[in-house]
């Protein structure tokens, strides 16, 4: 049990870094100033491919977190 647990702790934190790698940087830019910002991709941005990291870099991050627990409790 312990090393299948350890085992999916190590695959979701190298998935979790590769996702938030692959991810866009928040700046704005100058974009910001003039008020370039709110363009249809970033009213879109849930449906985007980018939406999609976002989402599940929060799923990965919270099961990194459960298993790192679980781990911890049966360690």
């Amino acid at each position: 049990m312990k090393t299948a647990l350890v085992i999916i702790f190590v695959i979701i934190g190298v998935a979790l870094s590769a996702i938030i790698l692959m991810q866009e940087g928040k700046s704005q830019g100058l974009g910001a100033i003039s008020g370039m910002a709110d363009t249809y991709w970033s009213k879109n941005r849930s449906r985007s491919m980018e939406g999609n990291l976002e989402k599940f870099t929060k799923f990965a991050a919270a099961a990194f977190f459960v298993v790192a627990l679980v781990l911890d409790v049966i360690w």
